[in-house]
């Protein structure tokens, strides 16, 4: 399998001097993923602490987790960009000091608007950092079963990092405060920014070409304005001005994105990388899937404590083996991809998480932990660990060496851009389906509506994949690419 680009070529510049073992590289990138996954669910559990505390209604809880979202996906072409033209080390240290920083804000905010202002800082910070943890991972690691190997330790860290965090953020919440879900990347961070300035190795393949900043702006304005819309039409409905009119600002601010990637010299999203099948077809299957798995998280936190009573600790203990099985599921696509090839385990990984979805939409307001959280749940997330390192192999197997960032980004940009569309849209769905009830009745069953969306979602995503994926397996990887 070649998972990912091979950046360490004749164009690109590699510090060599005093080289550090590729084990503790990866620990580095690993680690440095697992921040900026842990925080897009770890303030799921502290969302009613949260609100209790600074006084947010609804809508503003949902952006709690959005304005991180929309600021990581939206500018995540564009840290990765600019980790091919000056660095990836460079920009891993300048994000992860960023994200870090912005955690500190976040956990000392005394008003909402401070906290959601902290949380898109954090998600910017993570966007310059993500894409770096990946294109140094693949410079360090020669190309072969040792990079499959690494590339799948990287996708069960970024997977643990959600799935984990309702665990940490229920023992933060429950042991200390809120505020802890954020103010612990501050320690955590430090520790991993000083290993990473003394030991990561540089490397970069610039051709002094300048960001496209213009780009980077448009997207995110665009992306931000669709969530708005879309969050609007929870209380206005969808023929309202109020969610029509940021409806169309975002549509248009998107297209006017495309129109200036088509024309500038120096795009941040060269519209030609997604005429290579392998690229477009897997990035397109993981912005759908991305729409219904982001949010599994977030309303079965939801549900454990809003309607099941669960305190945030029991609600982080009872997700436990849905971050376990996520983990063991990345962990075991490298084994299966040259038996069944990626896109046939992308499909079935997929297929397996639409079941637990389906499961999970038969919640009750009385439900029984084992088949209202726990079975349902492993099957969810079982599912998305086993098609997400096969999505990223074929997302990444079809562009040039200098390019390994900008479709690091975009493999990150389309998981989580297609989350947090997702989230507003099916958060609208459930608070629908709700009609403003806050009974356990009434919010069960906007849940169970949220589920069954879900599963419709991810049904159309493994069709999509089988229609449009590429067969290859891990044996094609040496040869000419992707079928």
């Amino acid at each position: 399998m070649t998972p990912m680009l091979e950046t360490a070529d004749t164009t690109a510049r590699i510090s060599r001097r005093g080289a550090p073992p590729t084990w503790l590289v990866v620990t580095l990138a690993c680690a440095g993923q697992f921040l900026v996954v842990l925080d897009v669910s770890v303030v799921n559990v502290a969302l009613p602490s949260m609100r209790t505390d600074l006084g947010l209604s609804g809508p503003g809880l949902q952006w709690v987790v959005n304005a991180y979202a929309i600021a990581f996906a939206g500018f995540m072409l564009f840290g990765g960009r600019a980790g091919d033209l000056y660095g990836r080390k460079r920009m891993f240290l300048a994000g992860l000091g960023l994200f870090t920083l912005a955690s500190l804000g976040g956990g000392l905010a005394q008003e909402g608007w401070q906290l959601l202002a902290a949380r898109a800082v954090q998600g910017l910070g993570a966007a310059v950092l993500a894409p770096s943890t990946l294109t140094i991972l693949t410079a360090a690691v020669p190309e072969g079963p040792a990079r499959a190997r690494a590339i799948a330790t990287w996708t069960a860290v970024g997977a643990g990092g959600g799935a984990a965090g309702g665990l940490v953020g229920g023992a933060l919440v429950d042991g200390l405060s809120w505020r802890w879900v954020l103010l612990i990347n501050v320690p955590v961070g430090a520790v991993v920014l000083l290993g990473s300035l003394l030991r990561l190795p540089e490397s970069r393949a610039g051709d002094g070409r300048r960001l496209d900043l213009p780009g980077a702006l448009l997207v995110t304005a665009g992306l931000a304005t669709l969530a708005y819309g879309i969050s609007q039409t929870e209380a206005r409905g969808w023929t309202a001005a109020a969610a029509l009119l940021p409806l169309a600002a975002g549509l248009a601010l998107v297209g006017l994105f495309l129109a200036v990637e088509a024309r500038t010299a120096a795009p941040l999203m060269p519209l030609g990388l997604l005429r290579v099948r392998s690229v477009a077809s897997a990035n397109a299957a993981m912005f759908l899937c991305g729409s219904a798995m982001f949010s599994m998280w977030y309303f079965m936190t939801l549900y454990a404590q809003n309607v099941l009573g669960y305190s945030p600790l029991e609600a982080g203990l009872a997700l436990v083996p849905s971050s376990l099985a996520v983990v063991l599921g990345s962990k075991l696509a490298p084994r299966f991809m040259p038996v069944t090839g990626e896109r046939n385990l992308a499909a079935l990984g997929t297929l397996v998480a639409a079941v637990g979805f389906g499961w999970q939409s038969a919640m009750s307001a009385d439900g029984g932990y084992l088949t209202s959280i726990m079975f349902p749940g492993i099957l969810m997330m079982l599912g998305a660990g086993l098609a997400a390192t096969p999505l990223a192999a074929l997302a990444t197997s079809g562009a040039e060496p200098g390019e390994a960032g900008l479709v690091s980004g975009l493999v990150n940009t389309s998981r989580t851009m297609g989350g947090s569309l997702g989230l507003a849209v099916l958060s609208t769905v459930a608070a629908s389906r709700s009609a403003g009830g806050d009974t356990p009745q009434a919010l069960t069953q906007g849940y169970a509506l949220a589920f069954r969306t879900g599963a419709g979602v991810l049904v159309a995503g493994t069709l999509l994949m089988w229609l449009w994926l590429p067969r290859r397996t891990a044996a094609d990887a040496g040869g000419s690419g992707p079928a």
